[in-house]
């Protein structure tokens, strides 16, 4: 069941009615009807799954109450241990075949005969992103930062909160659980702005990513029939379908959490409206780089503090790898992740990396041509990227890597696919253009300000809701659902 279907919405009228209405002002009971929900919303979609999410949650609530007991040693000891099972259940269930292959193909390489055997791994999902809500949790409370959960029930509807549960936003414990403590009351304008959160997420998914995919995914089944032109745009477009794609799932997330009376982690802030890789990177993903970087770049760059400028960019690499492998067990996402790590190194040497300006605008309310060299650069660099990321293996990478300088090819364009790609490109037009108006609020449809007439908002309203009846793409699952 995905977020943007009609399951989802019958599903969640049901929800919303019991939520607010027979369950108003009861805390307890609110939050037991979140967590039925949550586990009702993930059976049905990976049922097999249900047991791992709750032994896990049980294990770590436990954890949670042994290190706030313990004393500093037994209490590191116990947040050691959880963090442990936390990365043992990712390596088991995400990335243990992975290793298994890379093993034999690295004895075979060496002359040796292997015939070792993959398991067979159910691979959960939303794993990715409720075990860094685990493992986040043991660490804030070994460092003191919040009182571990005495509320079972609430602390397991936190884990398994279901808008978020399988492609984030990664909800911090600090943020989160306070919410839980209090019984949540229809806020009419906090639910009108998460639905035309909500809205606005459906239009860059099904307007635009989905449009998109038709076209990429005719050029990535079968790179080596494309010639330079095409694989130059797919290269370039791509970018953009996975911002539509991914920041589309997040506002609809997120919005869906404000109309149940949550504030959910901001996940994008228009990545690409960025300068440089560290801004890019501050904008992108947001939920997951903060997690990296408070619980693994800190304290390997605290560890290396003494080596200065080389301990910093190994503190940077080693993060970037992290978060290019947690995407999923491939060499791709290694060497994704490491590509972005080397990015950072001019940052680093120049002294530039963590300083950020205010972008600022001309007369005519666009960026200085500086700023605007700057953009167009890290995207470009950021396009790159996005190859390895996007490619099955890294022979493909190499092969669309060689594609990018063959011209000889005739060109692969065809009428039908031209139209798809110009009819994106436009709707991908609009979507820039307002979230370069709008780009000091959280997202593009917060007008109230820009455009104080209600009945030309609604009118704005009533647009887009035509334009993802009229011009919906064929329906796909979202990217990172597979995370």
């Amino acid at each position: 069941m995905v977020i943007n279907s009609f399951n989802f919405l019958f599903f969640f009228v049901i929800l919303f009615l019991v939520y607010y209405f027979p369950l108003k002002n009861k805390t307890g009971a609110q939050n037991w009807c979140l967590l039925i929900a949550s586990y009702i919303f993930y059976g049905i979609t990976d049922l097999n799954m249900l047991p791992v999410i709750f032994t896990a949650t049980i294990i770590f609530y436990i954890l949670g109450i042994l290190i706030n007991r313990s004393n500093n040693k037994k209490a590191s000891l116990f947040t050691a241990l959880g963090v442990l099972v936390g990365v043992g259940m990712l390596v088991y269930f995400k990335y243990l075949n992975f290793f298994i292959d890379s093993f034999e193909t690295l004895i075979t390489s060496l002359g040796f005969n292997a015939n070792i055997t993959t398991l067979n791994i159910l691979f959960p999902l939303g794993i990715s992103f409720f075990t860094f809500r685990l493992i986040s949790y043991l660490i804030e409370v070994n460092r003191g930062k919040i009182e571990p959960a005495r509320d079972f029930i609430a602390f397991a509807a936190y884990i398994a909160f279901f808008p978020t549960l399988l492609a984030g936003p990664i909800d911090r414990p600090n943020d989160f659980l306070p919410q839980l403590k209090s019984a949540r009351v229809f806020d009419y304008n906090m639910a009108m702005d998460g639905t035309r959160q909500i809205l606005w997420g459906i239009f860059k998914k099904m307007v635009i990513a989905d449009n998109m995919a038709i076209f990429l995914g005719s050029v990535w089944g079968d790179v080596g029939s494309h010639n330079a032109t095409t694989l130059i745009v797919a290269a370039l477009v791509y970018p953009i379908q996975l911002y539509a794609d991914f920041s589309g799932y997040s506002d609809m997330a997120i919005g869906v959490g404000k109309i149940l009376g949550f504030r959910v982690a901001v996940n994008f802030r228009y990545p690409f409206f960025t300068r440089n890789i560290a801004e890019y990177w501050r904008s992108w993903h947001m939920s997951l780089t903060s997690w990296v970087t408070d619980y693994v770049f800190m304290p390997i760059n605290i560890r290396f503090r003494s080596w200065g400028n080389v301990g910093l960019i190994l503190a940077m690499i080693i993060s970037m790898i992290i978060i290019g492998f947690w995407h999923g067990a491939d060499w791709t996402f290694a060497v994704f992740g490491l590509y972005h790590g080397l990015l950072f190194i001019p940052l680093v040497l120049s002294g530039s990396f963590g300083k950020s300006k205010k972008l600022k605008v001309n007369k005519f309310g666009a960026p200085f041509m500086s700023d605007l060299i700057k953009i167009i650069s890290t995207y470009l660099l950021v396009s790159f990227g996005k190859i390895i990321f996007n490619s099955q293996s890294l022979s493909q990478t190499w092969e669309f890597m060689k594609g990018l300088l063959n011209f000889s090819n005739p060109t692969s364009f065809t009428a039908d696919g031209v139209r798809i790609l110009f009819l994106s490109l436009f709707f991908t037009f609009i979507m820039l253009f307002a979230e370069w108006k709008q780009r000091d609020k959280e997202y593009a449809l917060q007008i109230e300000s820009l455009i104080p007439q209600k009945f030309t908002r609604f009118a704005i309203y009533w647009l887009i809701l035509i334009l993802v009846v009229l011009f919906s793409g064929e329906e796909q699952v979202f990217i990172y659902m597979q995370f």
